[in-house]
């Protein structure tokens, strides 16, 4: 399996490239308008943003957005990318899933988008413990009535959903402990060509996957992703 924590910090650029590619049919938008119709007047924030595919969505639409991550390698791509947007209502700021740099009750929207899932994975011992941690800052940045809404992978190359092991358990607290509420949605990719989804496959979900998609050879990949959201 890739290292994601040294992609993150020295492969912004081709990591961005891959995730440029994934959600071909804009369900991730669609699923966001499902659970808050209206975002024009809401302060948003993006924790995890990365290279910014949350927060470019959501700039055009909200009021502001302060797109929030632990790599400042990742977060230089996101702000190129929104300068070239042309929007003027966003911040990037370097934060982390129990620690963001935001005030008491001044968000409206929170998006984390595939980040919690590197603290609550079942690999960590302390899982549970670093889940409760996030879900305090969660409540104690969102205004009363604020929403946040996660993502998370449901399943790579498969036809079905498909969450990997070491993330079932901090699935099943989002919903029985936590009381979120979940959907599964496709959010598949589309390569330019059998190569590159090959080489995109291989760099970021390893070897296995990557030989499936050659042995395919389809520039489509199946892509399952998980949301759960919650009012607090």
């Amino acid at each position: 399996m890739p290292n994601h924590d040294q992609i993150y910090r020295s492969e912004a650029e081709r990591y961005d490239r891959l995730v440029s590619r994934e959600d071909v049919n804009n369900n991730l938008m669609e699923t966001i308008r499902k659970v808050c119709p209206d975002l024009s007047d809401l302060h948003a924030a993006d924790l995890g943003a990365g290279t910014g595919r949350l927060t470019m969505m959501l700039a055009p639409r909200v009021r502001s957005i302060v797109a929030m991550d632990s790599s400042e390698a990742m977060l230089e791509v996101a702000a190129g990318k929104l300068r070239g947007l042309g929007a003027e209502n966003w911040l990037t700021k370097v934060g982390y899933h129990d620690s963001m740099p935001l005030p008491n009750q001044s968000i409206d929207l929170l998006t984390a988008g595939w980040t919690i899932c590197y603290s609550t994975s079942s690999n960590n011992a302390d899982w549970q413990e670093q889940l409760a941690r996030i879900m305090d800052e969660i409540r104690r940045v969102l205004r009363p009535g604020g929403t946040v809404i996660i993502f998370e992978n449901f399943g790579t190359g498969t036809e079905q959903p498909s969450p990997p092991d070491f993330l079932t358990s901090y699935y099943s607290a989002l919903e029985q402990q936590y009381g979120f509420l979940h959907a599964a949605i496709r959010t598949d990719y589309q390569f330019e060509s059998v190569e590159e989804a090959i080489a995109l496959t291989s760099f970021f979900f390893g070897d296995e996957i990557s030989s499936a998609v050659a042995a395919s050879g389809n520039t489509t990949v199946p892509e399952w992703t998980g949301v759960w959201w919650k009012r607090f």
